[in-house]
């Protein structure tokens, strides 16, 4: 059965990336005046790359998963799908490491301001999640269409 609407998670991801979006934005500025109170302007750039990472971390996987709902007509079996939301998780493995080894001895970053604010990104974005889930308002019985008086139900 195809659907033509999106499916039901698509608003609570939608506001997981705001919430994310307004997490990591307050973790940039505090997170840059406390780095720029510890290490001057190393430690600024370390926390506006920590958070940044952060988000980007979070909305690949919201968006992903927006993708591959759409393009699978929310067919959470399909290979497509699974393809679509494995590839962004191992492509962040894969940056998160190259920019772990190539930021490790940049002269331009305080290593713990950005530990500290990569941590903050990922677990507030672990509970910015956690609140989207529970704030929406998702039917139990979702992406159901019941059959017309001229349409035969698929059993």
């Amino acid at each position: 059965m195809t659907i033509d609407r999106p499916s039901t998670a698509a608003p609570v991801l939608r506001r997981a990336l705001v919430y994310g979006a307004g997490l990591s934005f307050a973790i940039a500025i505090i997170g840059s005046v406390a780095g720029a109170l510890v290490a001057e302007l190393p430690g600024m750039l370390s926390a506006l790359i920590g958070a940044g990472m952060g988000f980007v971390f979070l909305a690949l996987t919201a968006a992903s998963i927006l993708l591959a709902d759409r393009v699978t007509g929310s067919d959470l079996l399909s290979p497509a799908y699974f393809g679509i939301v494995i590839g962004p998780w191992i492509l962040k493995f894969i940056v998160f490491l190259v920019l772990v080894f190539t930021l490790r001895d940049a002269a331009f970053v305080e290593p713990v301001v950005l530990f500290v604010c990569l941590v903050a990104a990922v677990i507030g974005g672990l509970v910015t999640d956690i609140i989207a889930v529970t704030r929406s308002r998702v039917p139990y019985v979702s992406d159901v269409r019941l059959p017309g008086k001229d349409e035969i139900p698929d059993l």
